[in-house]
């Protein structure tokens, strides 16, 4: 596909659901904040908004705490960063940075500031110097975006969070992180060498190394201004602590609390002394400005790496094999226990990179080894397995040498934290002490310390993350929906730190202050660094007007800063998701939640993480994707539920125009959250469970009456063809349909077919008998095969008959259609009925080893899942696990053997449906082509975009079109010399975009046959 003509990249665009026009909006602009809004809409030329939903959308990040901005400004520019400052601090409204919003600590979240989502426009790579190892960025850039950027040119940005995917390196920068690899590159302040920030009095100050005492040092300093006082200011307290800041700062890799005092006077490589504010900004959380560009310095991608996977029966004695593994020459020594590892085989999404370990695996240390450090990999680990395995105390080792089976050992390490919020209940590990950091000396001694705290408080935790660093992210399991949790939470914390403070560690190693730790920052630093602390800020923020009450806070109203209330005390217990006067409501449903513990926990699974905001792999979250919008997040969508079900906005606003058409209108059900979410926040079953109800309320259009039946409808069409396909036709048809049914006149609706798929079948005889045949398919005719184009059905039977396999095609007297599309509509009632009818008829052939095999993914899918939320029994079940995707009947039971094929050679570009990857079957189509003899290009792509009836619905056709770029644009850049899909959406998808119909994976199954 590599020849064809490009179209530009996607773009983001404005869903008419989304609105960024102010005028449209002002009247949902929360009175208190209308002044507000209004001058900062007519002032900036980004998009502002101060309604309801933008609150509660900026209200979370990936941390316990909760609490609504004034509003949110997408700036587009430095100038629309200095004009918001300067506007909100003219309304004495605080304001704060965001990028993703995936930290942990609560530094994204902001009580009453005017947010700054640097993410939408401000996200550039501005410049890259390769020969010098450096380059230029916006704060809005995602790391992997950027790494993609800088990986022609063999360099990354060397801090590497698990959250890379989705972080922003703004976010990163404010928040000092790191990653796994911190044993060989250390932490983000050694790479952010200059910076620019707008203070809040929207001077935008250049921070960079300025030797001390030299001709610009004192141009500086000689002007009356801020940024004169900010340079006089931090040079005199750290000259005037010196001695605090040798004792009290921690000798560590990793340390990324309080201000880097320790960090921001030291000698550049000439050996002059030098001042680099660029430093404290680092990890300041946007209390000391925003920052709007940076430079960064860069290290070289290793050509190769390999790990290796110690097996050990205790935790103990993991943490005790750490010092061991730092005598090596490795680039990363991680840590996970065996919560993480039950937690993942649990999840459908990770339960594969849990296999290869060894029963018995309480702990894993993971050891990589790169190609910089290492010129033969397997003499490296044979090095440390005669350490460990022989003379230590692991009893087994898992290598992994191969990209794609390191992949998936990465993979389990990243979803850790995420995994960790998917238990059941209200009991869960959360985060408030999970990155305290310590000598990897002192590690084993410390966790058997700090699992005596646990006991001495009736809890226990997870471990894992960051061991060859002394970082452990330690998730004690409490319920912060009691008071009693919440103490217990803040009783924990004092006796941590405590411990922390012996061990002469970090309270945090890599998640930062935030509303978590800045209430102990005093106490890990001390009276004078605490001083010197707030004199900072005061320099840099004299009114505390940038994100008040983080990283320091002040004793009261008479304390330094304003002479007001902003930025006095800081109290972990505050402000938190999930209070003691948390409620929910737990409504009667329709669907089966059992299983999630109910409809309410389904919701409350969402830890905000961000994941859904990942844009270049997994199928999760497409509408994002092209919308660049928060609210078109599985989190946004989460959030907006839990905001409806907790009492914060009224109940029935589920059920209103704006909540159906701006939050649950713009999934498509493509059931990727169900998998890639970590924590498996099935957003497509909440929002049918939630359609179904408005439903009953506000009745049915009819453009949904005709696409739930559109079977019925088809089948009319096929009675009428060719008469139904030259109506179509007809000047004004289009037209027509839009202004009648809301279907979009761009989009060509399907044609028909006088024979159907089930009547060539039933004309011909079969060639295999039940006798001579040990399998019996029951093969289902969707609604496209039946009467639209049957070839995928044909192909289908000649392949499996080829295979010795006895086929039934399955007519509409006997069966039902699957009732996806009901379904997806939130037409329960409907798809209820289509199922029961299913199931009765089929689970009798079933038991009598009988399966069920279907041609279109989404009926498989609809079969194998939905069937098991809308029925109960037995016989359901029984239909669930016996009923498969072509591909994937065929590769299951390998009948492929039986076939004799051609070798083609062709190179085939795979596009999967996303039931089908949500429901971790996607591989089976790939595995089949590829035994047949065609080379495949698999895309790990997202949903098409046309989502049954999504793509032909009008208000959403520019949307549709929108996902449907990023897949042409992988198929452009894919080698393969042509497309395949199974999923009839899909298909349609692509064929507008090449002119040409692209085939079904069976189809070309169907060809190679000799």
């Amino acid at each position: 596909m590599g020849a064809q003509e490009r179209e530009p990249s996607v773009q983001p665009v404005e869903s008419p659901a989304n609105p960024s026009d102010l005028d449209r909006e002002v009247d949902d602009v929360v009175p208190e904040y209308r002044a507000l809004a209004t001058d900062l809409g007519a002032a900036v030329a980004g998009d502002v908004r101060f309604d309801e939903y933008a609150q509660i959308l900026y209200a979370t990040d990936g941390s316990i705490y909760q609490s609504r901005p004034a509003g949110v400004v997408y700036p587009t520019s430095v100038e629309d960063v200095q004009t918001a400052v300067e506007v909100a601090t003219d309304h004495d409204v605080p304001v704060m940075p965001r990028g993703t919003g995936s930290s942990l600590g609560g530094q994204a979240v902001g009580p009453g500031c005017v947010i700054l989502d640097m993410s939408r426009h401000m996200n550039e790579v501005l410049d890259v110097r390769p020969d010098e190892q450096r380059a230029r960025i916006q704060p809005g850039v995602v790391q992997d975006d950027l790494d993609a950027v800088l990986a022609e040119h063999g360099l990354q940005f060397a801090p590497d969070p698990a959250s890379s995917n989705r972080a922003t390196v703004g976010g990163g920068i404010g928040n000092n992180s790191t990653g796994a690899h911190s044993v060989r590159y250390g932490i983000t302040d050694a790479y952010t060498e200059e910076v620019k920030a707008v203070l809040s009095d929207g001077t935008l100050l250049h921070a960079r190394e300025v030797v001390i005492d030299s001709e610009e040092y004192d141009h500086i300093v000689g002007k009356d201004d801020r940024e004169a006082n900010v340079y006089e200011t931090v040079r005199q307290l750290v000259e005037d602590n010196e001695e605090e800041i040798a004792e009290r700062y921690p000798e560590l890799k990793r340390r990324v609390s309080g201000y880097n005092l320790d960090r921001v006077i030291y000698e550049n490589e000439d050996g002059e002394q030098v001042i680099n504010l660029a430093k404290l900004f680092v990890g300041a959380e946007g209390t000391l400005g925003v920052i709007v560009e940076a430079e960064i310095s860069l290290v070289t991608v290793p050509e190769a790496t390999t790990l290796a996977l110690y097996c050990f029966d205790d935790l103990v004695k993991a943490m005790q094999a750490v010092p061991v593994a730092l005598e090596y020459d490795v680039s990363a020594v991680e840590l996970m226990d065996d919560e993480v590892f039950r937690l993942a085989s649990e999840s459908d999404g990770y339960a594969e990179y849990v296999e290869p370990l060894p029963e018995g695996t309480a702990a894993a240390l993971m050891l990589e080894y790169d190609s910089e450090l290492h010129d033969d990999f397997e003499a490296a680990i044979a090095a440390t397995n005669e350490r460990f395995l022989d003379d230590g105390n692991a009893f087994d080792v898992v290598e992994a040498y191969t990209d794609e089976d390191q992949a998936d050992i990465w993979k389990l390490r990243k979803a850790a934290i995420p995994l960790l919020m998917s238990l059941e209940g209200d009991p869960k590990p959360y985060p408030f002490i999970e990155d305290a950091t310590v000598p990897p000396a002192e590690l084993a001694e410390y966790v058997e310390k700090f699992e005596a705290v646990l006991d001495t408080h009736g809890t226990s935790a997870a471990y894992f993350a960051h061991a060859g660093s002394g970082t452990l992210h330690i998730r004690p399991v409490l319920n912060l929906k009691t008071e009693a949790g919440i103490e217990t939470m803040h009783s924990i914390t004092e006796d941590v730190t405590d411990l922390v403070l012996e061990h002469h560690g970090a309270f945090s190693g890599e998640h930062g202050d935030g509303m978590a730790r800045t209430e102990f920052n005093p106490k890990m630093y001390g009276e004078d660094l605490w001083a010197a602390f707030k004199a900072v800020k005061t320099a840099f923020d004299p009114g505390w007007d940038m994100h008040p009450g983080n990283v320091v806070y002040r004793d009261g109203p008479d304390d330094i800063g304003p002479d007001s209330e902003r930025g006095v005390g800081a109290d972990m217990r505050e402000n938190l998701r999930y209070g003691a006067d948390y409620q929910s409501l737990e409504p009667q449903t329709t669907l089966d939640f059992t299983d999630e513990g109910g409809f309410s926990d389904l919701v409350e699974l969402c830890n905000g993480c961000g994941t859904c905001r990942q844009t270049g792999s997994d199928v999760m979250c497409p509408t994002y994707r092209a919308s660049n919008e928060e609210i078109q997040t599985t989190r946004g969508r989460a959030n907006l539920l839990r905001a409806a079900i907790s009492g914060e906005l009224p109940e029935s606003e589920l059920y209103s125009e704006r909540f159906q058409t701006e939050v649950l209108d713009l999934c498509v059900g493509c059931k990727g959250c169900k998998s890639d979410c970590p924590t498996g926040v099935d957003l497509a079953k909440l929002k049918a469970e939630v359609k179904h109800e408005y439903h009953q309320e506000a009745g049915r259009t009819v453009r949904e009456r005709l696409f739930a039946n559109v079977d019925r409808v088809s089948a009319i069409g096929s009675n009428l063809a060719p008469l139904s396909n030259w109506m179509q036709q007809l000047p004004g048809a289009d037209f027509l349909g839009e202004r009648l049914f809301g279907i979009a006149a761009e989009r060509d609706t399907p044609t028909f077919r006088r024979e159907t798929f089930v009547d060539w079948a039933r004309s011909r005889e079969n060639r295999v008998s039940i006798d001579a045949s040990s399998d019996k398919v029951l093969l289902f005719p969707d609604t496209y095969t039946n009467y639209s184009y049957p070839e995928p059905g044909k192909a289908a039977v000649d392949v499996l008959e080829e295979a010795n396999v006895h086929v039934r095609v399955l007519a509409p007297s006997e069966v039902e259609p699957s009732g996806r599309a009901a379904f997806s509509m939130g037409l329960l009632d409907e798809a209820r009925d289509r199922a029961s009818t299913n199931v009765d008829a089929l689970a009798p052939f079933l038991e009598d080893g009988w399966s069920v095999v279907f041609v279109e993914p989404s009926d498989a899918a609809m079969f194998q899942d939905e069937y098991l939320d809308l029925l109960s029994g037995g016989d359901v079940r029984t239909v669930s696990a016996n009923a498969y995707g072509i591909c994937e009947y065929l590769n299951t039971y390998r009948v492929y053997d039986e076939i004799e094929f051609r070798v083609s050679g062709e190179h085939l570009t795979y596009h999967g449906h996303c039931n089908q990857s949500a429901l971790n079957r996607d591989h089976h189509t790939a595995a089949v082509l590829r035994a047949v003899g065609y080379e495949v290009d698999s895309l790990d792509s997202s949903c098409c975009g046309m989502a049954g009836s999504f793509g032909y619905e009008a208000e959403h056709y520019d949307l549709s079109k929108a996902i449907g770029r990023i897949l042409y644009d992988q198929v452009d850049r894919s080698p393969g010399e042509s497309v395949v899909a199974p999923g009839a959406s899909c298909r349609t998808q692509l064929d507008d975009r090449y002119g040409e119909r692209v085939s079904h994976p069976i189809e070309k199954v169907h060809e190679a046959i000799v």
